[in-house]
């Protein structure tokens, strides 16, 4: 405790910094997954043929697989890819746009064919554009799948920034490798703690984004609470 109360600056700029290189690859993911996953819907349509279905399939695949790439190699790999220094920040930040990908675009293929064929047909027949369908019907249904995505994209980019600390580059992770190396535990754990708090901050703020950007998922769930309700009063006077 000793050692936090009198390294609160270097946690402090270690935070900033560690949000600096996290915040970036998840909005960018996000943002790049929604023309992906749309690009995949289209070719996985029905009566887009074998090879259309084929290859959307493929796009998704090979999105996923990006995950199963080790984070410290590909870390290293990228600066002779794109001429970049070993410890530019760039590296860590294309490197966890790519996680980012790997999980979003599964999460948005999976909310926008979970969209009901009847409202897009409905929305076509009331005169919308392909344009104005997607961004009115379809992506706003498939909000609360594209919010459940980036959640877990957010946690998991919380998580590997601090690997980038091992090439020398600024974050929380600086915590650990500084701590094992002077072999002061308080430090390791200031740097575990407040992971974990910048991901659950994090988690609660895409939720609240959520409940204002979508208010009608939270009158779903009051809903379905009182349908609840009324079921067991029901039971409990049967």
């Amino acid at each position: 405790m000793n050692w936090v109360l009198s390294n609160l600056d270097t946690i402090g700029d270690d935070t900033v910094a560690h949000l600096a290189i996290a915040i970036p690859p998840i909005i960018i993911a996000f943002l790049l997954s929604i023309p992906i996953g749309w690009l995949v819907v289209r070719l996985r349509r029905p009566g887009s043929g074998r090879v259309s279905g084929g290859t959307g399939s493929a796009i998704v695949t090979f999105a996923g697989l990006l995950y199963a790439v080790p984070s410290l190699p590909l870390f290293i790999a990228l600066p002779g890819l794109i001429g970049t220094g070993l410890q530019d920040p760039v590296n860590i930040i294309i490197g966890l746009t790519l996680y980012g990908l790997a999980l979003m675009v599964r999460s948005t293929v999976d909310g926008l064919e979970s969209v009901d064929v009847a409202t897009t047909s409905a929305a076509t027949a009331m005169g919308y554009s392909g344009a104005q369908r997607f961004f009115r019907v379809d992506l706003p249904l498939a909000g609360p799948v594209l919010l459940a995505g980036l959640r877990v994209v957010a946690v998991s980019t919380i998580s590997l920034t601090t690997v980038g600390a091992v090439l020398g580059v600024q974050s929380l992770g600086s915590l650990f490798t500084d701590g094992i190396g002077r072999g002061i535990t308080e430090e390791i754990v200031a740097g575990i703690v407040m992971v974990l708090v910048l991901a659950l901050v994090l988690d609660a703020v895409l939720v609240l984004l959520g409940r204002l950007v979508m208010p009608w998922t939270r009158q779903s769930t009051v809903s379905k609470r009182q349908a609840r309700r009324v079921l067991q009063s029901a039971e409990v006077t049967s």
